[in-house]
């Protein structure tokens, strides 16, 4: 339903026979160590990668060369709270919750924007503003990638220091919005399939990363 105003926060429903009459708030903290890369071989073959083994050395422990993971800390440090199980709770077989979201945007049934960016519980915001910023807004993935962050977790809107995106904090305070200017360092890196068979790529500013080609 589109309204005039922000709509504040949603509250999770619970869906006959699901297991939301199980779930309570989520307790853990988020921590940075996460990277992302996109690559196109001579082939074609297109990849979208996000990989972290969260925090900057993961565990702490090494084996074989390699850094150990530490992505236990994606599951809450408690199991339950005020006698209710938390959904993303330490158990055998679960996978730990993750807001990554590598992706690759197919038009007819071939890669067209590939693209994705750490930055934790935001990985989500800066990812689909991006692809909005290409599809919709028609701007070159480099422009795409620069354009000041909005983002919204389900509370107060961030809106990216130093950018123009500042701009839209009067408007959206008078929606009802609480507005929250902040540094949002996203790492993105993007691909663009042109019509002419040619490869435009794009690197996030606010992070380490470059274009290369051959």
């Amino acid at each position: 339903m589109i309204t005039d105003s922000a709509s504040g926060k949603a509250t999770a429903g619970y869906p006959k026979g699901s297991e939301g009459l199980l779930r309570s708030l989520q307790q853990q903290n988020e921590r940075p160590g996460t990277t992302h890369y996109v690559v196109v071989d001579k082939y074609g073959n297109a990849a979208s990668v996000t990989s972290t083994i969260e925090t900057g050395f993961g565990s702490r422990v090494m084996v074989g060369g390699f850094l150990l993971n530490n992505e236990l800390t994606d599951f809450s440090f408690v199991p339950d709270r005020n006698g209710r199980l938390i959904a993303n709770r330490v158990q055998g077989g679960k996978r730990p919750r993750s807001s990554m979201a590598p992706t690759v945007v197919l038009k007819e049934g071939k890669p067209f924007l590939i693209t994705g960016s750490p930055g934790g519980s935001r990985i989500i915001s800066y990812v689909a503003r991006t692809i909005l910023n290409v599809l919709d807004w028609g701007l070159d993935p480099q422009a795409a990638i620069n354009s000041g962050h909005i983002v919204n977790r389900n509370g107060v809107t961030e809106l990216e220091e130093g950018t123009d995106a500042i701009n839209l904090k009067e408007g959206l305070e008078s929606l009802g919005h609480k507005v929250k200017i902040r540094n949002l360092n996203s790492g993105l890196h993007s691909i663009l399939f042109a019509q002419d068979g040619t490869l435009i790529g794009a690197a996030d500013p606010r992070r380490e990363g470059l274009v290369m080609g051959e």
